[in-house]
């Protein structure tokens, strides 16, 4: 485990969170660290260092993992946040970028954050105007490495977190899908368990620079995570 890439994973009780503690299960190249603000329910067989703690305080855990690369992802929904701007900007915005601040003050150089399909800092729609502002703010940081990840429609199970109108497209995304071509094949859904090996994958790159990845560029990096070797 020497040359394991210790990796932190901040917003582990979310879809992409869980995910990513499920893809680390077996792993010997990664050595999985997670911050929360709560307990999550964590798979057999994985092993982590996993802490608790106020997000005031993520700074200091960070000073004590020293990992090497974050996978962060953090995000709320409309509907969790209340149906207030102020309250899903603190989480999606304010909250992921405290989070970089802390992980780069304390020597992270390979930052990974989950954005979404469309994030644009002049977007009509407040939901992907907070997503364009966080990304604007990340690549000011100058991390060596920051990988931002443009998913479309997540597909995979919530916690009791799903509007209908989401579910409806979740159903229908495999036919939808044929249909998205060109321009439109980045707003095609994508399972959440290809996101998470995504993320890992380009969390263990070292080149540095700034990168952001659409659907197809998730997949690629997805599918070029080594498989787990069976005994």
């Amino acid at each position: 485990m020497s040359d394991a890439l210790r990796l932190c994973l901040v917003g582990a009780t979310g879809l992409i969170g869980g995910k990513v503690i499920e893809e680390c299960v077996g792993r010997e190249d990664v050595r999985l660290q997670a911050i929360a603000r709560r307990e999550a329910a964590l798979p057999s067989g994985i092993r982590i260092e996993y802490f608790v703690a106020d997000p005031a305080k993520w700074g200091e855990v960070f000073e004590a993992l020293r990992p090497k690369a974050v996978i962060c992802a953090l995000g709320t929904t409309w509907k969790k946040a209340g149906e207030d701007e102020a309250a899903f900007r603190a989480v999606d915005q304010e909250l992921v970028l405290q989070t970089a601040r802390a992980a780069l003050e304390h020597g992270v150089d390979r930052f990974v954050a989950l954005s979404s399909v469309g994030a644009d800092t002049a977007a009509k729609s407040f939901y992907l105007r907070v997503k364009g502002e966080a990304e604007r703010e990340l690549t000011r940081l100058r991390f060596p490495r920051l990988d931002i990840l443009r998913p479309g429609l997540l597909v995979g199970e919530r916690e009791n977190d799903r509007r209908t109108a989401e579910r409806l497209g979740i159903a229908a995304a495999p036919i939808a899908n044929l249909f998205m071509h060109g321009k439109y094949r980045q707003y095609r859904g994508i399972k959440a368990d290809l996101v998470a090996k995504g993320a890992i994958a380009l969390a263990k790159r070292a080149a540095r620079g700034r990168f952001v990845h659409d659907n197809d560029a998730i997949k690629r990096a997805a599918n070029s995570l080594p498989a787990l070797v069976e005994d």
